[in-house]
């Protein structure tokens, strides 16, 4: 050997995590999963049992403790109704947010920037939007944001 690496062996730039276990994108695309099936109103136990495997793997997944294969992801994007690509949105950005290397100055998604935790992850806003999307009348969902921005700007300017 001349001490040169094989181009086979995998470069521990591009690896996450040693031995094959789940990186940040394996997170991302789990909290992707868990979102949108959350979103459906489908429980873990139903989406196991579309693809053949338990919850607690559903759980793995979502949590990014366990790596989604891509023919999984196919089938979960074909249960889910989404394209494959959902998974992987806004992956390369929240990355460049957290080396600091967005194009331009950002707003923080919460009014407190030493809060990690992405308010859209939220169980309670996840309900909310399924709830207010299962709201059939589009003018009664209008009428009901009006009313709801109004409160929340009528606080606000009370907190002033």
């Amino acid at each position: 050997m001349t001490g040169h690496p094989s181009p086979m062996k995998k470069s521990k730039k591009m690896s996450t995590n040693k031995k094959g276990k789940a990186g940040s994108l394996d997170e991302h695309i789990g909290s992707r999963l868990k979102q949108r099936r959350s979103l459906l109103g489908m429980t873990q136990e139903n989406l196991a049992e579309s693809v053949g495997i338990t919850f607690q793997q559903i759980q793995k997944y979502e949590n990014g403790a366990n790596r989604i294969s891509a023919g999984r992801l196919f089938e979960f994007s074909k249960i889910l109704n989404i394209p494959i690509g959902f998974f992987f949105e806004n992956y390369l950005g929240q990355q460049n947010a957290a080396m600091g290397l967005s194009d331009n100055e950002q707003d923080p998604l919460s009014p407190d920037p030493l809060v990690k935790k992405d308010v859209l992850q939220e169980k309670e806003t996840l309900e909310l939007i399924r709830v207010y999307y299962s709201i059939k009348s589009p003018k009664l969902r209008k009428d009901l944001f009006s009313f709801v921005k109004s409160m929340a700007e009528n606080l606000k300017a009370q907190d002033k």
